[in-house]
């Protein structure tokens, strides 16, 4: 079932994480002994194979945009395939490879437009047992395990057998398929913070939305608003009845209010008696207007007595979702695009947010598949980690679930638990050793509050940030480099 498509199968909804490990190493060994120009085209295909479904979520926007942008993507994957077709000829290629595989999901997440990081091998290891590599070096260095361990299973089928005995044969693949094995052992080794026996009561609130598709909030966005903050006045009264404990703080989603409270003062009335009535700060989701053409997706603490304070606005804006590239020419050719509206600019700082007893780490959405954006705000401060999101265009298909997989990991890459607040699904609690508490079934509106705990210990990889994904592609480069220059000299070699 593991064959050459078959990576997705690693990704969730279904998350058979040993399906990444497994479809890795049967791309390797369809790749290795060809051409770099035939191994391109294999590349390419095999991404389109893997790609298609992975990003099925897309065909909500529409289907040319889905098969766009698989076709664009998968072109990064037919380079590294011709690259890798070079570097099958030196030595410890298992280890040139993985690193191959590392600056293309790089490459990836930085090119065209700011970059598309999903569908990182990573990601399909929320919580697997490559997943405490997350700890030592991030998302990359997950994704290298994953690859070095295909590649070594690879390597013990595609090595030359050629005039050996069984005996001798089985004995040549008995060391990489051992060290194959010792990959995802060696994660164990992986230091972790302790508790520090600090813990914050977070409510969260999951409002639901009227619409569906590209038409999420219906024809009424303010039944958004009063969806969330019926839901706030739910959890006031849960606690008052005692069926839940009090909270320190709450968190409502992204675009928990899409009507601007600074602009509307029905929109700000509505939130404002919400959060008086459960008495704690809470983290609204707000899309603000910014001057008279443009808006901003904002996390604003809105305090029960000074009302809405210090804010945080999304800094990875989604592209054709939130703000249109290449404006004059898209506008002329897509119709759809103008539903994105008013258009958004970024914001510039990191998401540290005082709310109550915490100074919690706003990332909105998108975000949380970008590893600078997380890991900058774990180092303003930020802890427990607060994942606001809308994904109710994308409700049902399998987004919501690849994402929550994504939290899973940067928990335990930052030892920070992770608080997702969602419009429709899925809001979770995720432990900061990536275990999902809690979470709620999507389409309904629901509401909880736990207890979280509150770390301030830094990981390895937090500390050392992106070291560990560049001395990986110096490593990738290096290799090319050398597989290049010792290809031209046996062809000179070969022409004398």
């Amino acid at each position: 079932m593991c064959k050459r498509g078959g990576l997705f199968l690693a990704f969730p909804p279904l998350g058979w994480w040993p399906c990444a490990p497994l479809g890795l190493g049967l791309i390797v060994a369809s790749l290795y002994g060809a051409r770099p120009r035939r191994a391109a085209w294999l590349g390419y295909l095999g991404a389109l194979v893997f790609l298609v479904p992975a990003l099925a979520w897309v065909r909500t926007v529409g289907e040319d945009v889905w098969l766009m942008l698989v076709g664009v993507e998968s072109l990064f994957y037919a380079a590294m395939a011709a690259a890798a077709a070079l570097v099958f000829r030196l030595k410890w290629w298992p280890l040139w490879f993985a690193a191959l595989w590392v600056a293309m999901e790089w490459l990836r997440g930085l090119v065209p437009i700011g970059g598309f990081p999903w569908a990182r091998v990573a990601f399909s290891q929320g919580e697997s047992v490559f997943t405490p590599y997350a700890a030592l070096g991030g998302a990359p260095l997950v994704s290298f395990a994953v690859a070095l361990c295909g590649s070594l299973l690879a390597y013990a089928l595609v090595r030359p057998r050629t005039g050996l005995r069984r005996a001798a044969v089985l004995r040549r693949a008995a060391v990489p398929l051992a060290l194959a094995l010792a990959v995802p052992l060696l994660g164990l080794a992986v230091p972790r913070p302790g508790d520090e026996g600090r813990t914050v009561n977070v409510g969260i609130v999951q409002g639901s939305v009227p619409g569906r598709g590209l038409d999420i909030f219906g024809d009424e966005p303010a039944i958004v608003l009063k969806n969330h903050a019926d839901g706030t006045r739910r959890i006031a009264q849960a606690v008052r009845d005692g069926k839940l404990p009090k909270p320190d703080i709450v968190v409502l989603p992204e675009n928990s209010t899409d009507i601007d409270p600074y602009r509307d003062a029905s929109a700000y009335r509505t939130i404002d008696e919400s959060i008086k009535d459960v008495g704690v700060p809470t983290l609204v989701g707000a899309v603000v207007a910014i001057g008279d053409e443009h808006r901003a997706t904002r996390s604003l603490v809105w305090d029960p007595v000074t009302g809405p304070g210090a804010h945080y606005d999304k800094q990875h804006l989604v592209p054709f979702g939130e703000y249109t590239p290449f404006k004059e020419l898209v506008f002329a050719l897509w119709d759809r695009a103008a539903l994105v509206g008013r258009q958004s600019i970024p914001g510039d700082r990191p998401g540290d947010l005082r709310l109550g007893p915490v100074t919690i780490g706003a990332v909105n959405c998108y975000e949380v598949a970008y590893d600078d954006t997380v890991r900058g705000t774990v180092r303003a401060g930020g802890t427990p980690l607060v994942v606001q999101t809308n994904n109710a265009t994308y409700a049902l298909s399998n987004l919501p679930a690849q994402q929550l997989a994504m939290s899973q990991l940067r928990a335990v890459e930052h030892n920070r638990a992770v608080v997702t607040a969602a419009t429709t699904g899925i809001s979770a609690y995720v432990t900061p050793d990536g275990r999902v508490s809690w979470q709620t079934r999507e389409l309904v509106a629901d509401q909880t509050v736990v207890t979280v705990p509150v770390r301030t210990e830094q990981t390895i990889a937090t500390r050392v940030g992106a070291v560990p994904e560049w001395a990986l592609m110096v490593m990738a480069a290096a290799a090319v480099g050398v597989a290049v220059w010792r290809r031209r000299r046996d062809d000179r070699m070969g022409n004398d």
